[in-house]
């Protein structure tokens, strides 16, 4: 599972162990337990990554993984999921996918990468 952490001034991507599920579930309980506003629903995130990577072609797959062509330097990853936060009009969140394990790894690596385009 990837989790997309998005917060004010950054953004990072976590490669969990964890099914996406009980990571969700987890999180509701947490939610319940200490009285925090909890909001979850399906969703796209996306990120930007270097054009000239030779990896690109892997990454499509299918409805999950989309890309799409920014400019020159950068394809934008497009990915379906599930959005969860705090306030539902906060741009402050988490978001959860399961991909296919290669290509969870795949995108791990390259945000490990300077070929990465933090926000």
């Amino acid at each position: 599972m990837l989790k997309l952490t998005y917060t004010e001034n950054s953004f990072s991507l976590e490669l969990l162990n964890e099914s996406l599920e009980d990571w969700v579930n987890t999180r509701v309980l947490l939610a319940l337990r200490s009285r925090t506003n909890i909001y979850i629903e399906p969703s796209t995130a996306a990120f930007l990554l270097s054009a000239d990577l030779s990896h690109l072609a892997n990454l499509a797959q299918g409805n999950i993984v989309k890309l799409s062509l920014c400019d020159t330097d950068s394809v934008e990853v497009i990915l379906q999921g599930t959005w969860l936060t705090s306030d539902t009009e906060s741009e402050t969140g988490i978001f959860v996918t399961a991909l296919n394990e290669s290509t969870e790894l795949l995108l791990y690596q390259l945000s490990q990468t300077k070929q990465f385009c933090h926000a």
